[in-house]
């Protein structure tokens, strides 16, 4: 008897286990706040493209890329820069990829103090780059729905 009632147990929680979804369904009004440090182009495109290709185009809202350290010099119009590695047969420059980020709806936001530090203003970015003040990066480093990765 105390056999059969552990084959009941088992099969009873075999059978639940079968109700329940195999994986998670992705929540799709999270968002992404990607904390981009570095000017290094190859580098900095896996990050663009992921930001942009995986995420956005994923549904993903809202999307933002916040450039600070050495990335504000990612989006100085004056400092082109070809893609290296896999990215490189597109011949699209670091700029090309934060414009079409942009156009689809992502965010690029500069650090204003780092900015300074480089001796780069808005007027040197390329169009649509947002000058992140403190109350546009809380809004977004502090939002429950947005998620942080650093690259």
């Amino acid at each position: 008897m105390q056999k059969f009632a552990m084959f009941l147990v088992a099969a009873l929680a075999m059978a639940v286990a079968a109700l329940q979804p195999a994986t998670a369904e992705t929540d799709k009004t999270a968002g992404l706040f990607v904390n981009l440090t570095t000017d290094d182009t190859w580098s900095a495109a896996k990050a663009i493209s992921f930001a942009h290709q995986r995420v956005l185009k994923g549904g993903h809202k809202p999307v933002a890329i916040w450039l600070n350290v050495r990335a504000v010099y990612l989006a100085d119009k004056k400092r082109p820069s070809n893609v290296p590695g896999l990215l490189r047969s597109a011949d699209t420059s670091i700029q090309d990829m934060l414009t079409a980020f942009m156009a689809d709806g992502g965010r690029v936001v500069m650090c204003s103090a780092c900015s300074k530090a480089s001796g780069l203003t808005k007027a040197d970015y390329i169009d649509g780059v947002e000058m992140g003040t403190w109350p546009v990066v809380e809004s977004l480093l502090f939002d429950p729905a947005v998620k942080t990765l650093a690259w």
